[in-house]
């Protein structure tokens, strides 16, 4: 009888978990297809489906975010933080760039940060170019080093890092390092443990001990050095990224050296995650020198994440679509576009703008390779022209329109990145900028394989069907 009624309270707790996870997710998702995804797995996968929901598919950092961004405003103060800009806050864009006008309006209300004109930016091609740049900026470190990434290796040479950091804070250079607390597990010994007693201050975003927070993490990299000149892009740091050695396993990727008021806003950026990771409000007195100009591009920081209203990324990049009038150039290594940027897409090749999306031939994750094909032939048959890289894997994040706006940062076009990890990137009105950039692409396509609409037609009907499959999951990839 006891062994019968416990079954019974068992299958009932069961049943009432599943109804309201479902009926948490029908109110609280914006995706109709996340929250269909949602609700049928957490009704029909007893206990898993709700627990996977629980710790995956609910965004629990939105409210905490808010409470600390209120209170981190103190750590930069704005009118301290404007007067670093002062004259170079941009308040007309570039001779030939007017017409982009209506972009640059959609940006400034959804970003927090203005447009800062006198930047200074330089591509760094893989480990080889970023890391030795890096390093040098270490050893020059008078005041402060704030660096943030994903992965922080610990092979030889994120023990460089380790150590020049380290050397930086043995001088009184005050060192902070934000490590993403599932990037960090990437590698053994863990590069925290490997930091703790050289001075260096080290935090971890969102480790699992604080909750099962597996779809929250913080992408962003970046690393200031004495408030005055930075490095940002998509390349962690690791043995991974020296694609000199002969390794099968070696990843491709652009850094970019930033000089000029932009790297205010990195600044900025930096110490409200700080705040976040570790409930230091650190005075702004000392990072947020005068910044003389460096250059000429205009530029801005854009931070997005979980944690703001807006999506801030994505609603820039169809702003920018619909503003594209001859060309627009795309390099991402992972591609899983919603059917609202499958359609602005579409939509931009059909008014007779030639569209170009390079991807890597082959990926570092398989089951997001396959489902990416299941986009291309809708892509292909309007006109788009579809490149694949050769080996090795390519990391690289562009976006560049008519050879005069550029994106560059940490986000790919997928759904973690536009939705669920925590982002950096900077968009720049630069022709001089956004010409390197097409450069580099243009060498890029000379050794890319063209895809064709006959070989996405053409694939045998198990690939067809696998990566039919691998799509369904799209939202949670």
């Amino acid at each position: 009888m006891i062994d019968e009624l416990a079954i019974a309270l068992g299958v009932t707790a069961l049943i009432a978990l599943s109804l309201f996870s479902a009926g948490h997710a029908l109110i609280m998702k914006r995706d109709p297809r996340s929250s269909l995804g949602w609700i049928v797995a957490c009704l029909t996968i007893p206990l898993l489906g709700p627990l996977f929901y629980w710790g995956m598919g609910v965004n629990r950092i939105f409210r905490r975010a808010r409470t600390w961004l209120e209170s981190g405003r103190r750590l930069a103060d704005p009118e301290l933080f404007k007067a670093t800009l002062g004259r170079n806050i941009a308040l007309a864009l570039p001779p030939g760039a007017e017409y982009l006008s209506e972009l640059r309006r959609l940006a400034d209300r959804v970003v927090s940060t203005p447009l800062v004109t006198g930047n200074r930016l330089i591509p760094l091609e893989n480990g080889e170019g970023a890391y030795p740049a890096m390093l040098a900026a270490i050893a020059g470190a008078r005041r402060s080093i704030h660096l943030s990434t994903y992965i922080f290796d610990t092979d030889g040479a994120g023990r460089r890092f380790i150590d020049a950091l380290a050397d930086a804070a043995g001088r009184d250079v005050d060192v902070r390092v934000i490590i993403d607390g599932i990037g960090e597990k990437y590698s053994y010994p863990r590069a925290r443990s490997l930091m703790e007693g050289t001075g260096i201050r080290v935090a971890r975003f969102l480790p699992l001990r604080q909750g099962i927070y597996l779809n929250l993490r913080n992408h962003r990299k970046m690393m200031i050095v004495d408030g005055e000149r930075a490095f940002t892009g998509g390349m962690n740091i690791g043995d991974r990224h020296l694609v000199e050695r002969p390794d099968p396993a070696v990843v491709k990727d652009l850094h970019f050296a930033v000089e000029g008021p932009v790297v205010g806003e990195l600044q900025q950026i930096f110490l409200e995650d700080w705040h976040f990771v570790s409930g230091e409000l650190l005075d702004s007195r000392h990072h947020f020198p005068p910044l003389a100009p460096a250059g000429s591009a205009i530029g801005r920081a854009i931070g997005d994440g979980p944690d703001k209203e807006f999506r801030k990324l994505f609603l820039i990049l169809m702003g920018a679509l619909s503003c594209a009038t001859r060309q627009v150039q795309i390099m991402t290594p992972y591609f899983i576009p919603d059917r609202a940027l499958v359609a602005a897409l579409v939509t931009t090749a059909l008014r007779g703008v030639e569209v170009t999306l390079i991807l890597p031939e082959k990926n570092n994750l398989p089951f997001v390779h396959w489902a990416t094909r299941s986009y291309l032939w809708e892509l292909l048959q309007q006109g788009i022209r579809v490149f694949y890289q050769p080996p090795p894997f390519v990391h690289t994040k562009l976006f560049i329109v008519d050879g005069i706006w550029s994106l560059i940062g940490s986000a790919n076009l997928d759904p973690r990145s536009l939705r669920l990890n925590f982002e950096l990137n900077l968009e720049v009105y630069d022709r001089e900028f956004a010409g390197i950039l097409s450069k580099h692409v243009a060498g890029v396509l000379a050794r890319s394989r063209e895809v064709t609409l006959a070989q996405m037609d053409g694939r045998p009907l198990p690939e067809k069907l696998r990566d039919g499959v691998a799509k369904l999951f799209s939202p949670y990839l």
